[in-house]
């Protein structure tokens, strides 16, 4: 039946490429309601904000545990393992720590703090900057060197 619905999952190593994008909406979404609630300091807006950066959190939890748990059966060299799996991996796990970090003080300040808005704010972009030089790890491991795909049979070195 899965076979049906989603042909494309068959030519995967793991579920991982499945869930990674969630985090990646809902983190981007909570940074942009939070911008709109600070500019037209609107309630709604940061209501919207925390729910979508709760979502994001456990979104991110999922995208690393299921990254961790694929990570030894991902066909790629030992090359392309340290330069790119380990820093995608560093990066990833910061955001992850970071995105809880928010959350716990959104959720005490609920749902926007008042006192260090600046400092949440700055924070949740240097969580964007960390989360998008993480996902270009992940990419070019994807598009350069073919990892969880099930074309590759043999692992691709790394070229800088």
């Amino acid at each position: 039946m899965l076979e049906i619905l989603l042909p494309g999952v068959q030519h995967l190593q793991n579920i991982h490429p499945l869930v990674i994008h969630f985090p990646i909406a809902f983190l981007v979404g909570a940074a942009l309601f939070y911008f709109l609630s600070w500019i037209f300091r609107n309630q709604t807006f940061a209501t919207t904000a925390f729910l979508l950066l709760i979502l994001g959190t456990l979104a991110a939890g999922a995208a690393v545990g299921t990254g961790l748990y694929a990570e030894e059966g991902v066909m790629v060299s030992r090359s392309v393992r340290e330069h790119l799996l380990e820093p995608h991996e560093t990066f990833m796990l910061v955001t992850l720590g970071l995105s809880i970090v928010l959350g716990v003080w959104a959720s005490i300040a609920r749902p926007f703090p008042k006192k260090g808005k600046w400092v949440f704010l700055l924070l949740f972009l240097v969580l964007l900057g960390i989360m998008t030089v993480g996902a270009d790890y992940g990419a070019r491991m994807v598009y350069d060197y073919n990892a969880g795909g099930s074309a590759c049979s043999q692992p691709i070195e790394f070229n800088k």
